[in-house]
């Protein structure tokens, strides 16, 4: 009877961790297209992902771009909209040239000098 009920829970198991990328990326700002996949592939290159890790990260890659593959259109929704960090860069740089006495919204963007 154990041996009847390990198959079921060990594949319940691998589907329920499979795809933990895909998730994670698109629960915060917008990252591109595929985002999942390309953090498994980015961790499993690290030096600092450890070797536990490794056979982890391999076995959630082809989930995790099933996933992000279902989510495209998501994502092509998505494209345009600024994330937090972009907002805060912007805001930024914004109160950086008012300290410094220049009105960012009355002067021409600079082109690059050849």
């Amino acid at each position: 009877m154990k041996r009847f009920l390990l198959l079921p829970v060990a594949t319940g198991c691998v589907f329920m961790a499979s795809g933990c990328s895909s998730v994670m990326s698109h629960t915060g700002e917008y990252q591109g297209y595929y985002p999942g996949a390309k953090a498994d592939v980015r961790m499993i290159k690290s030096d600092e992902t450890s070797w536990a890790m490794t056979p982890l990260l391999i076995l959630d890659l082809p989930f995790s771009a099933a996933l992000d593959t279902l989510m495209l259109p998501y994502d092509y929704y998505n494209r345009d909209k600024k994330g937090t960090l972009d907002k805060i860069k912007a805001s930024e740089e914004h109160n950086l040239a008012l300290s410094h006495g220049v009105d960012i919204n009355h002067v021409p963007p600079m082109t690059a000098a050849n």
